[in-house]
């Protein structure tokens, strides 16, 4: 299949290079050179603009970071919308705000465009192994149409319901990551504390109900102290972000997810923005003087 591909960062990088290994054609456009160049070399065709891809591909896939740029790659001048024809799938895999999701897929209708929000979870390492857990909302028929093709990024593709579900899922996701984040951290600076060996504590515990896949990925890398970016807090930010918007939204309030945003941000304001998200670690580290 002939596949286009938008949004070439730390994640479309290595999920157009599954979709090349899965034996499809891809036309990737981003708005850095150096990222098409990169998945040309892996095999991928160089495109010029957004719209220039949906004038080649009947399938779309876009992978950008927030709300805005979603809409204005897909509604913008030179967008999607303006090459796609009718019949033409989107797929955004972006992280954004479900009501944003929602807005552009009624842009997307009137041109007989149909599209699925199919967000992920998983981070650049299983972006990179091609066994992301993917997120999508939108109609059954058109994900029925497209659903080897996301196996082909993922281990599971799972319709959570209408136009907008998926991203409502991935902030659900995104709120039990950051506080289970945040429970291990102060957990095993509380252990350390105490003068236990944290490699044994992680040993004892992993497999009982306070195991987790955040706890197995995590802690190494705090006792290593390695803040390189799988997750970056950044996008970890916005992704609470768009949670506390959303929730606000719909009416309820979401304490843990604001205690957490401002941790996030207390570290953003240190500099470490960039740093992986288990680096709410360091925020322990300061607070308390201990390091895992």
């Amino acid at each position: 299949m002939k596949i286009g591909f938008i949004g070439l960062g730390i994640m479309g990088k290595p999920m157009v290079k599954n979709l090349l290994k899965a034996g499809h054609q891809v036309v990737a456009y981003d708005v850095l050179k150096e990222n098409i160049d990169y998945v040309v070399t892996a095999g991928a065709s160089a495109s010029v603009s957004s719209k220039a891809v949906a004038g080649e591909c009947d399938l779309i896939i876009t992978m950008l970071p927030n709300g805005p740029q979603v809409r204005e790659v897909v509604c913008g001048k030179d967008g999607v919308l303006e090459g796609a024809k009718s019949g033409t799938i989107l797929v955004d895999m972006s992280s954004i705000a479900p009501g944003v999701a929602q807005e552009v897929s009624k842009e997307c209708a009137k041109k007989g465009v149909k599209m699925l929000d199919a967000p992920v979870s998983g981070g650049e390492p299983k972006a990179i192994d091609g066994s992301l857990s993917i997120m999508v909302g939108g109609e059954k028929a058109v994900f029925d149409q497209v659903r080897d093709v996301l196996l082909n990024m993922g281990a599971s593709a799972v319709l959570c319901g209408d136009i907008g579900a998926g991203n409502t899922t991935k902030l659900a996701n995104q709120i039990i990551v950051a506080i289970n984040i945040a429970a291990v951290s102060e957990a095993f600076t509380f252990s350390t504390k105490a003068g236990v060996d944290p490699n044994k504590v992680l040993d004892a515990i992993k497999g009982g109900l306070a195991g987790s896949t955040v706890m197995n990925a995590k802690v190494p890398m705090m006792i290593e102290g390695n803040i390189n970016p799988g997750f970056k807090i950044d996008l970890h930010i916005k992704d609470l972000h768009n949670a506390l918007d959303t929730g606000h939204d719909v009416g309820i309030a979401l304490p843990f997810t604001a205690q957490i945003m401002e941790i996030f941000q207390t570290l953003r304001a240190d500099g470490m923005g960039q740093s992986d998200h288990s680096a709410i670690a360091k925020y322990y580290e300061k607070l308390t003087g201990t390091k895992i």
